[in-house]
């Protein structure tokens, strides 16, 4: 299907404001995206703090974003994941009717279903909807890893699942995920190995680092599409250390930080459990901002 998302997305922050979704902001965010070459924004993902944010809010973000992206390049390819198959259900629903591209689906958190259970979790969000579906495995966060077996079986028995965000910090699991599903469409879903995966195959990444950084992103990935590894590993190199101080806390503490540290943001809020980073912390991500070029930072 020649429609399917490839190239760099970014997982977007949700910026608050008086505890408050901060609908300009989020707007403006987006905005940029479009502006630096992004081919997808990915609202209310983890990184958007999806976890904490009323249903309300989760599925205005998903309308803000369709909204901003209208009759441009950009894509979205929403978040519809929750630890309960009806709600991540309702939610996929929304997203389709309010016309995103895509949709992706964290694994099922805290709850740890068997590997049947994520089989029938999944068919049911995929088979509610008609757009393209992609898997998202982060088990360092949910507890609980899709493994490749199940991916290939939903991939075989759910027409529009397409891909899967990638985010076990392993290449060895690229490499075996294309080696049993090789049409499957794998997206990087950490920062730092990026390079790799593409080269090994994957379709596109999507980053936490290109909400500050998306044209760089967008140029790693559109160079690495285009055969030009050696230009695409030059990027994820020059990247390395901003990837890594941007995980410094649980993201999207310090990518917060970061934007509000670039201005980008009038305001630096989280929704409780999560707080502030330490001021030590603040320091590192301060210093090491100060070696990039953000696009728009004031």
């Amino acid at each position: 299907m020649s429609n399917y998302i490839t190239g760099a997305t970014t997982a977007l922050i949700t910026p608050f404001k008086n505890g408050t979704l901060d609908e300009a902001t989020f707007a403006t965010l987006i905005q940029r995206q479009i502006d630096n070459g992004i081919d997808a924004v990915c609202p209310v993902g983890t990184t958007g703090e999806s976890a904490t944010l009323s249903h309300d809010e989760h599925k205005r973000c998903i309308e803000i974003a369709v909204e901003v992206c209208k009759d441009t390049q950009t894509k979205v390819l929403a978040g519809a994941g929750s630890n309960a198959t009806h709600e991540a259900i309702d939610i996929a629903k929304h997203a389709e009717a309010c016309g995103v591209d895509a949709l992706f689906s964290v694994s099922p958190y805290y709850n740890k279903p068997s590997q049947e259970g994520l089989y029938q979790h999944y068919k049911a969000i995929a088979s509610a909807v008609k757009v393209p579906f992609m898997l998202y495995n982060v088990p360092g966060r949910t507890g609980v890893d899709i493994f490749p077996d199940t991916v290939k079986r939903l991939f075989n028995d759910v027409e529009n699942i397409m891909g899967i965000k990638e985010a076990t910090g392993s290449i060895e699991r690229t490499v075996e995920l294309l080696a049993k599903v090789p049409e499957l469409y794998v997206f990087s879903g950490d920062d730092a190995i990026d390079f790799p995966i593409l080269a090994s195959g994957g379709k596109g990444v999507t980053s936490v680092t290109s909400n500050l950084l998306p044209d760089m992103k967008a140029a790693l990935a559109h160079a690495a599409l285009k055969g030009d590894l050696a230009k695409s590993k030059a990027i994820n190199d020059e990247l390395f250390e901003i990837n890594k101080v941007l995980f410094c806390e649980s993201n999207p503490i310090p990518i917060k930080a970061a934007m509000y540290i670039a201005g980008l943001t009038e305001t630096l809020e989280y929704r409780l459990p999560l707080v502030a980073p330490s001021s030590e912390n603040m320091k590192k991500i301060e210093n090491v901002m100060k070696k990039y070029n953000i696009v728009g930072a004031k």
